[in-house]
């Protein structure tokens, strides 16, 4: 069989079903788990699946830039937004992370509201400038420009000095046994910095991004009291994060 025929039945296997286990892949295929082992080391630095113990899992599409993100499922997304932003309370103390989902709830939230935002995102911070009653703690450090957010030591310093009723995580991967993931190590530092200083954690999610994975752990998916999810996903997709004891709700 050849190489290019293998991967294209691994990448059908985990549309279909979600992971590849590596022994059982190569049995039915009759080929030696060495051999398909490879073949996802090499799918893996191609960016077409995430590796993981024993097998791979779907990789997630959100890691790109932010230029390009901000076409990806901008329904869904609007969807979301609307969604999350009826969940803020007036008086709240909310944490508010980087990326196109999070953006989309800021600008959808009342101009009349009295809150505080706290964000290490210049973007989601400048969008907030045109309401007056919302007040905003941008935390700077070294600028990421493929997320738009700050990153580092003054950011992981900064969030010490707040406790938030909520925080809306960002994040590229929901897997209910990796648990949330994202692409780069130090966004992963500051999103579970965050959610460690927040009484509750928001994830809200595009359908593709749940049982994918990236690289980076945030923690595991109990770490979320409530997902927040858009698209078509199945009851069956997301039962195992009701089991882990966390709340689903849909735009």
């Amino acid at each position: 069989m050849l190489t290019q025929q293998r991967k294209a039945m691994i990448l059908s296997a985990l549309k279909r079903d979600g992971q590849v286990v590596a022994k059982d892949f190569a049995t039915s295929l009759g080929l030696s788990e060495d051999t398909i082992r490879r073949d996802l080391r090499e799918m893996a630095a191609d960016r077409l699946l995430q590796r993981v113990h024993g097998g791979a899992l779907p990789a997630s599409p959100a890691v790109a830039d932010l230029a390009v993100k901000a076409a990806q499922s901008p329904d869904a997304k609007r969807a979301l937004g609307l969604a999350a932003a009826r969940m803020i309370r007036p008086g709240q103390l909310i944490f508010v992370d980087g990326g196109t989902t999070c953006l989309a709830m800021v600008q959808a939230l009342p101009r009349d509201l009295r809150a505080m935002v706290v964000t290490h995102s210049p973007v989601i911070a400048a969008a907030l400038i045109d309401h007056p009653a919302v007040e905003v703690a941008l935390i700077g450090g070294r600028l990421f420009k493929h997320s738009g957010v700050c990153v580092g030591a003054q950011v992981l310093d900064g969030i010490r000095r707040f406790q938030a009723d909520l925080y809306v995580m960002g994040v590229t991967g929901v897997h209910a046994g990796v648990g949330l993931t994202t692409g780069d190590m130090e966004e992963a530092d500051v999103k579970r910095a965050f959610a460690n200083a927040a009484a509750e954690t928001l994830v809200p999610v595009t359908f593709e991004k749940i049982g994918a994975a990236s690289p980076h752990i945030i923690g595991p998916a109990s770490l979320m009291q409530t997902l927040l999810v858009a698209g078509e996903v199945g009851e069956g997709g997301l039962a195992p994060f009701q089991t882990a004891g966390v709340s689903i709700l849909r735009a």
